[in-house]
């Protein structure tokens, strides 16, 4: 098909390879939309219509005009092409960002808070370049994303706990979190884009439950159809035994133990009331 034939009114995705942009993909499709999507490789799904490219290279892009921009890659990369992404049909851009931006401003892990400052950049610079296009944009912040198998945040945890049968939890896990489902969130980022009460804000999307991280864990066993196991490590020992503890732990560093006894929630009220944010309960099942 050539998509430079297509309707202006349709959507593009950039990340529709990904987690989070994957679902945004299948619900278009299940509205009756034809989407657009940036990918790298070559994309087998006969009824989008993939755009071989890279977002950091935006000049190569040859693209056809779109009306509304959905974006879950990196928010740097976005904010980076998103000059050379404009276009005359263009309306609405809405990006998924992270409550990172928040929860993370004080790590004591310095590459994380480079990462964050970046973040927190590139959101002032896609909300600035929007506005001066008179294009509306809506910033997404998600808590602790999960879909069961895929993601980097629960799945991890669920492979420890069936390798080792225990999960430590430092000083006792008290810390609150709301994870949210992909799909959900992917519902949630279309609704935006829909709705003019979203224009020009930024929006943190928690899970639809508050629960202590000992508690998230507890659920992560139950998904796992294992009894629930954990050792509660005090905050010094941990920090003391983190070197050795890491070969366990290769992708960890010692402040997302530490983490475990910060609450780190938000307001979900002004997404309800602007779009109808409505994620499920955390009640994850594993194969």
């Amino acid at each position: 098909m050539d998509v430079t034939q297509t309707d202006p009114n349709r959507s593009l995705v950039i990340g529709g390879t990904g987690l989070v942009g994957g679902y945004i993909v299948e619900h278009l499709l299940r509205r009756g939309q034809r989407p657009l999507a940036i990918s790298r490789s070559q994309q087998g799904k006969s009824d989008v219509d993939w755009i071989r490219g890279d977002l950091r290279r935006p000049n190569e892009l040859n693209l056809p005009p779109f009306a509304t921009l959905y974006c879950t890659a990196d928010a740097s990369l976005l904010a980076t092409a998103l000059p050379g992404l404009f276009n005359p049909s263009l309306r609405r851009v809405v990006a998924v960002s992270s409550t990172s931006v928040i929860t993370k401003q004080d790590t004591e892990v310095a590459a994380e808070r480079e990462i964050i400052g970046r973040l927190a950049e590139a959101e002032r610079e896609i909300a600035t370049a929007c506005e001066q296009n008179n294009i509306g944009w809506t910033i997404l912040r998600p808590t602790l994303i999960y879909a069961e198998g895929r993601d980097t945040n629960i799945t991890p945890l669920s492979r420890l706990i069936r390798r080792f049968g225990f999960m430590p939890l430092v000083g006792g896990a008290p810390g609150l979190r709301q994870p949210v489902h992909a799909e959900d969130l992917a519902i949630g980022v279309i609704s935006a884009a829909a709705s003019a009460a979203a224009v020009n804000k930024f929006y943190s999307l928690p899970g639809a439950e508050t629960l202590a991280y000992r508690e998230m864990i507890g659920r992560i066993f139950d998904g796992l159809r294992l009894p629930r196991r954990t050792v509660s490590i005090p905050a010094w020992l941990w920090r003391a035994g983190f070197a050795l503890a890491k070969p366990l732990f290769p992708n960890s560093n010692v402040a997302m133990g530490t983490r475990m006894m910060k609450d780190m929630t938000f307001d979900a009220m002004p997404a309800i009331r602007d779009f109808g944010w409505n994620p499920r309960t955390f009640h994850p099942r594993f194969n």
